[in-house]
């Protein structure tokens, strides 16, 4: 039997892709926190759970069009740039209701929140894919999913205990800081503009290098005899302005087959957002939408239960989604998508129950926060490795800006509805619907989810 060594296999961690978890970490636990931290601020400020609602889902519409808009933006504008600008823009729009009180400040506020936050974390999603080796693909966005995922949790934690100090409005100017940090390390990242920085294998890399070598080869065919590299795009045919995006020059673009570039260029709305990211979309709808009533209002309802600390539900959810991130590449393996996601929606449904019958029962309300962590920690980078493993590279901005909206759609959208509803019906009726989200989320997910994330391929099968 001949042994293997695992350092023949492409790496998944280095430098470049552990900035972009960390700064989807800070972005997140500043986005999250706010969504989370609003509700009991307003509550706090004598407003009602519908005008927390209505808050939220200010924050998921500028989060939905700010997507349509730096989708395409990050495929020819740059990474980097649109990181950068979006931390700075989050961090403003968090300071704003602090330094200036009022329920306009509010919603002014919230509108930047989702402006900065949305291109902050699509530019990030896109760049840490940029970092990954294609055969370790799903697995990697697995790994990045921990940012995303654990700060779903720290954040709204983070969030209330801010909130109870004094004063209240720390909230706000904590929270900024860490969108400015936000912005500090996403300026770090630079690899679009050094390859270096990126493995070898890293798909960023490569295919920069191969269009470069093309390109190259391409010139020194088409103009024999002149300088080398004298393309008007640079040296080697690709474009370097904006942060060395993923845009190619027009030596570059011509380099495959100049009777097929300008078919496959996307248009219309396809140009905005690719579809064939909906399979991993689409459930994430749903998903997101009882994610929105955790994130949103499970501190609320903590509270009117008489629980002493609600946000131990979310820390409770974080250790539970550090543990099921780094001991789910088994079960990953052994399972498909679909079976994946099934646990996932299985540990959602328990985590909702167990929050409709813990009443002041503390160990049951802070025990349903670990079911929670591990929905939340499987179903977020599950979907998105379906979304991005059905699209191709240099679509992978508008991939993940169609994924995110999803998320953004379903926690905003719901979180109105779940407002409304518990002022109307209480919170009791409000989690059954929470749960009858999962139980949609799944069935969408059989509906959509390409074959192969539901059935083994034929030669795999005894």
């Amino acid at each position: 039997m001949v042994h293997v060594p695992n350092s023949s296999r492409p790496k998944v961690w280095s430098g470049v892709f552990i900035l972009t978890i960390v700064i989807t970490f800070f972005a997140f636990v500043a986005g999250q926190g706010l969504n989370t931290g609003m509700s009991v601020y307003v509550e706090h400020q004598g407003g009602t759970a519908t005008f927390a609602g209505l808050l939220m889902a200010v924050f998921s519409a500028s989060a939905a069009v700010s997507r349509i808009v730096v989708g395409p933006a990050i495929d020819t504008r740059g990474r980097r740039t649109i990181m950068v600008a979006g931390s700075a823009v989050l961090a403003v729009g968090v300071l704003l209701p602090g330094v200036i009180p009022g329920d306009t400040s509010l919603v002014v506020g919230r509108f930047l929140q989702g402006v900065g936050f949305a291109s902050a974390t699509t530019a990030a999603a896109t760049a840490a894919a940029d970092t990954l080796p294609q055969e370790r693909m799903a697995e990697g966005i697995s790994y990045y999913g921990l940012g995303q995922a654990l700060a779903t949790s720290v954040g709204p934690a983070f969030a209330l205990f801010l909130i109870g100090t004094d004063p209240a409005e720390n909230l706000f100017y904590v929270l900024s800081a860490v969108a400015g940090v936000t912005m500090v390390l996403a300026g770090v990242c630079g690899y679009e503009r050094r390859l270096s920085m990126l493995p070898k294998e890293a798909v960023y890399r490569q295919e920069h290098e191969a269009n470069a070598e093309s390109a190259s080869c391409a010139a020194d065919e088409e103009f024999d005899g002149k300088t080398p590299g004298s393309s008007p795009e640079g040296k080697g045919g690709v474009r370097e302005g904006a942060g060395g995006a993923r845009a190619h020059s027009a030596p570059s673009a011509k380099l495959a087959d100049a009777d097929t570039t300008a078919p496959k260029e996307p248009r219309g709305i396809s140009r905005i957002f690719e579809p064939r990211a909906l399979p991993g979309a689409v459930p994430m709808l749903f998903m997101s939408a009882a994610f929105g009533f955790a994130v949103s209002f499970a501190g609320l309802y903590g509270e009117s239960l008489g629980i002493v600390n609600a946000g131990v539900f979310y820390t409770c959810s974080a250790v539970s989604m550090i543990v099921i991130r780094f001991a789910s590449k088994p079960l990953m393996e052994a399972l498909l998508p679909i079976q994946t996601f099934a646990l996932a929606g299985a540990c959602g449904i328990v985590a909702f129950a167990m929050l409709l019958a813990s009443g002041s029962n503390e160990l049951l309300f802070y025990g349903a926060g670990l079911f929670y962590g591990v929905c939340l920690g499987i179903s977020l980078p599950l979907n998105q490795s379906v979304a991005v493993k059905n699209t191709p590279p240099e679509r992978w901005g508008a991939t993940n800006a169609l994924y995110l909206l999803a998320s953004d759609i379903g926690i905003g959208g719901a979180s109105v509805i779940w407002g409304a509803t518990n002022d109307l019906f209480g919170f009791s009726f409000t989690i059954c619907c929470v749960v009858g989200c999962v139980l949609v989320s799944y069935a969408l997910a059989w509906a959509v989810y390409p074959q192969s994330a539901k059935r083994r391929s034929a030669a795999r099968r005894p």
